[in-house]
């Protein structure tokens, strides 16, 4: 089958995680990557533990499907041969500090000279417009900064960092959705144009009920733990070897939970009649439903109240989630072959399509994997290729 993107050529210029992520969606789903490294460390996720056979995990989770350039951008000629592969391409995403990429002439209005019909996406963390544009933007940084930080963790405990780069992976899924709609519309209209995705954009997006709850009422929303600010109960509770979720977002569950747990005592406590009086009562519910819980297994509570219809389950840690039967069932861990690690596995694509499926094509690069490759296809002689090898411009 045709890939969804067959044919779409992407110059990447990102690092880390945010556009990685991006650029790999966009390879799963066909298109030709050229990843731009720097010669001698590549990007930085190389450098990043944990390793496995010698090389990152970090690096090896975010960008399969690509084909490694080392050049060095300090070299004219090194900037020459991006701008060179930016003419014929149909993307060019980005990740630099603002005003550096126009001060090598790799900006927008520089590229789009030669090529109009460029979609150009520039990932930043406060994003190119504000009193912060020239900030550096980081995940943490933004977990903080967007209010995430201020809403995780238990109410009387430390503001907390999400457990994964949620900043970072949401901007990737943001720029990924920002390109493919601005080449929908190069389809419509044969222009390419400059697109944008903030890491700060996509968490102030996320704030989503908190941000409109705010703005509504002028209550400011604090940390509730698992807790959800208007349900009860919807949150983790105690069992008695670990924990578990219930989720009681209706009036008809939280009397299937009851009646499930055989409390149908609580039905009739005035406290807990309805969800608002639970929210009002939140304390005393959970604290109620605790005791119960703590009384036996998770595997007992999550058999016998998934049974009663009422959303319910246990609290997987990733060594069980890697292996948990929905997921492989999902084709959500694939394995590949790579130069260094026999039967290398990772995450794959979240993109479910039925007529052009994700794909893996290309395993993670070795850096500088596929200079002669892609030099070769841009009309660079090998004598060429050699010279630039032997002054530096590109990796040995």
């Amino acid at each position: 089958m045709a890939a969804a993107l067959d044919n779409i050529k992407v110059v990447d210029l990102t690092r880390t995680l945010a556009g990685p992520f991006c650029t790999m969606l966009l390879g799963d789903m066909g298109a030709d990557v050229v990843k731009i490294e720097e010669p001698t460390a590549g990007d930085e996720t190389r450098k990043w533990t944990p390793f496995w056979n010698g090389e990152s995990c970090q690096f090896l989770t975010f960008n399969r499907n690509k084909r490694s350039l080392a050049v060095n951008l300090k070299e004219p000629e090194g900037v020459k041969i991006v701008r060179e592969l930016a003419a014929g391409a149909d993307v060019m995403i980005e990740s630099f500090r603002a005003g550096a990429l126009e001060r090598m002439g790799l900006g927008y209005e520089e590229i789009n000279k030669s090529n109009p019909g460029i979609v150009y996406c520039s990932i930043s963390g406060y994003g190119r417009t504000g009193p912060m544009a020239d900030m550096p933007g980081y995940d943490l940084l933004i977990q903080a900064y967007s209010g995430l930080m201020s809403l995780t963790g238990d109410p009387d405990g430390l503001p907390l960092r999400v457990g994964f780069s949620l900043v970072d992976l949401f901007a990737g899924m943001m720029a990924y959705g920002t390109i493919v709609t601005a080449l929908r519309q190069r389809d419509q209209t044969g222009k390419g144009q400059w697109v944008e995705a903030a890491l700060l954009d996509g968490q102030v997006a996320t704030l989503s009920y908190h941000a409109t709850g705010f703005l509504g009422t002028g209550v400011e929303p604090t940390r509730m733990g698992s807790g959800h600010p208007s349900l009860v109960p919807y949150q983790s509770f105690s069992s008695s070897d670990g924990h578990f979720i219930v989720g009681c977002a209706n009036q008809g569950l939280w009397e299937r939970l009851c009646n499930a747990i055989g409390q149908t005592g609580m039905l009739e406590d005035t406290r807990f009649a309805t969800n608002t009086d639970r929210v009002e009562h939140r304390a005393e519910c959970v604290d109620a439903l605790n005791e119960i819980f703590k009384q036996n297994t998770t595997d007992h509570w999550v058999g016998l109240i998934v049974e009663a219809g009422v959303p319910c389950g246990p609290i997987n840690r990733v060594s069980e989630v890697v292996s948990n039967p929905q997921v492989l069932a999902r084709n959500m861990i694939s394995e590949v072959e790579h130069p260094n690690i026999p039967n290398l596995k990772f995450p794959s694509s979240p993109l479910k399509l039925t007529d052009s499926p994700a794909t893996i094509r290309r395993v993670p690069p070795l850096l500088g994997q596929h200079n002669e490759e892609v030099l070769c296809e841009a009309g660079y002689s090998p004598e060429k290729i050699a010279d630039l090898r032997e002054r530096g411009v590109i990796s040995s």
